[in-house]
């Protein structure tokens, strides 16, 4: 029987998810200094810029920044709570690492 551990422990749950939002909400704001930046950095370079760019490059730097570090984020999450080593692997028997 498995016991309760990482993530399944409800205490522990909200403890990492409200560290998680945490987190994105300040990654969030991360993402649009990189937002501004990106789009004064193109405003120097090419001149004014048409809505659409202007639009799309809001869009485009913002939501990559914002999965980059919501992946980041999972992981650190995934391994902090332990809930990594609950994994159970089945062909570490048929396949020893030492040769």
């Amino acid at each position: 029987m498995r016991r309760k551990e990482a993530l399944d422990d409800p205490h522990i749950a909200a403890t990492a998810w409200a560290r998680f939002r945490r987190i994105m909400a300040w990654m969030a704001l991360g993402g649009a200094l990189c937002v501004i930046l990106a789009l004064a950095f193109l405003r120097l370079w090419a001149g004014p810029m048409p809505i659409h760019m202007v639009i799309a490059t809001i869009i485009g730097v913002w939501l990559t920044f914002m999965l980059g570090t919501g992946l980041m984020a999972l992981v650190f999450l995934s391994s902090g709570t332990g809930h990594d080593e609950q994994v159970m692997d089945r062909m570490k028997d048929e396949f020893p690492l030492d040769h």
